[in-house]
């Protein structure tokens, strides 16, 4: 009789985690932060609660490791750099509007930032884990501008990057109009205005 080839416990973890993930997002969207538990995402994600536990210590490091996976490929990749600044962030803003707009990803994004502004922790790791390496590729774009001339030399790009991020946060978070690419087309325009070397 052959043998039969051992599981492979990697793939059965990453499943898991997968599912695990999954299951987060989707129950946080479904009944917010607070009432979301650990028994509850292990129900949904067909594990024993043990196996989260093994992993992390708290509902919390489940959601910001579920984002932060997404976030984690995006800080590895960059923004794209063709040499026309304007051309790509209004790409990669637009893909990110689309993204915010999705009612299946915007729902646990916005429950665990509205917890966040009342559970002081949880926004620093919020901020620290998610908010921050998507900022630093910004940053790291309009350095690459500034070195090419694109933007003025004595620009603080952490502040410029702030300028073409906050107002988008802001419309979504509070709800102040649609994140329609027009607007993040008129966004980009306008921020890089101010942005440009003086002759």
């Amino acid at each position: 009789m052959a043998n039969k080839p051992a599981p492979d416990a990697s793939r059965r973890s990453e499943r898991s985690r997968r599912a695990i993930f999954d299951a987060a997002l989707a129950l946080v969207g479904e009944v917010g932060y607070e009432k979301l538990t650990i028994e509850g995402i292990a129900s949904r994600a067909g594990v024993g609660k043990q196996t989260i536990y093994r992993w992390w210590p708290s509902k919390a490091a489940v959601l910001l490791d579920a984002f932060g996976a997404v976030v984690d490929t995006y800080d590895q990749e960059g923004l794209p750099d063709t040499g026309d600044l304007a051309a790509d962030l209004k790409t990669v803003l637009r893909a990110t509007a689309d993204e915010f707009s999705d009612a299946a990803w915007q729902a646990p994004y916005r429950a665990l930032a509205a917890a966040g502004a009342n559970d002081e922790e949880l926004s620093r790791t919020f901020v620290g884990r998610l908010m921050e390496p998507g900022i630093r590729v910004y940053v790291e774009r309009l350095r690459s501008a500034q070195e090419a001339g694109e933007v003025a030399p004595d620009l603080d790009v952490r502040i410029a990057a702030e300028m073409l991020l906050s107002p988008f946060s802001q419309r979504w978070l509070m709800r102040t109009g649609e994140l329609t690419h027009d607007y993040v087309d008129t966004l980009v325009d306008q921020v890089l205005r101010g942005l440009r070397p003086r002759d």
